[in-house]
């Protein structure tokens, strides 16, 4: 079925809708006072472990410090007999990114490990695996991309990639542009911390119209419609 997607930008807000035969079938809405981080890469500072919840609470330049359980701690030391004490202490730097935007009085979730969403692939700059999307259910399909994907992944890259389900009709050559933008981003993010103090915003997730383009739009899509190109820089 056709879709089409209409993004409206005001001052205030940036919405987004998908018609579907004439009907607004999803809307979307993002004020521009009350922009999520969800996706946001931060310098952090551990202002406090408390061992009893096996949690801590991370500065990360926000109205309330975050929040970062034990098991949102990526690294060699994963598994069920982790104390958060052992991790991290009081006053290290770390780099995390929100799973949560603060709620209420809540402060903010995060996570050390990270993660990076591009149109076909999401990156692992971690983590040396490859997984595929589970809406992708045709198993030699999946064993196909896995396999077209590794060949693809350069040999010294130590981090992995999960295939998006846009990637199932991808070429190569955009697959392997997918991985070259996202190897550069995360570069110019890790880069970026040298002389750095926290707490401190490294990278910012598109906003929505951009994330509109980049995880909604299909071959299905027959028409996008934007009402101020001046705004969509």
């Amino acid at each position: 079925m056709d879709e089409e997607f209409l993004i409206n930008f005001t001052p205030q807000e940036t919405r987004v809708a998908l018609m579907q035969q004439g009907a607004v079938q999803e809307l979307h809405v993002e004020r521009t006072g009350g922009r999520g981080i969800v996706g946001n890469i931060y310098l952090g500072r551990v202002v406090r472990v408390l061992p009893g919840m096996q949690s801590a609470f991370i500065e990360v330049g926000l109205e309330r410090t975050a929040f970062l359980h034990v098991a949102d701690i990526f690294g060699e030391k994963n598994g069920s007999a982790r104390s958060i004490e052992r991790l991290i202490a009081e006053g290290e730097t770390l780099m995390v990114q929100a799973l949560k935007d603060p709620i209420g009085t809540k402060g903010a979730r995060l996570s050390t490990q990270i993660s990076l969403a591009g149109r076909l692939l999401v990156y692992l700059p971690q983590e040396k695996h490859i997984g595929i999307s589970q809406r992708i259910e045709d198993e030699a399909g999946r064993e196909a991309l896995r396999s077209r994907l590794v060949a693809l992944v350069p040999e010294d890259e130590p981090g992995g990639f999960i295939v998006r389900t846009m990637a199932e009709s991808a070429t190569d050559a955009e697959l392997a542009a997918d991985i070259a933008y996202l190897r550069k981003l995360w570069r110019e993010i890790s880069g970026s911390t040298v002389g750095l103090f926290p707490p401190k915003l490294l990278h910012e997730d598109l906003g929505l119209g951009q994330r509109t383009l980049r995880d909604l739009v299909t071959d299905e899509t027959s028409r996008i419609r934007v009402d101020s190109r001046e705004n969509f820089q």
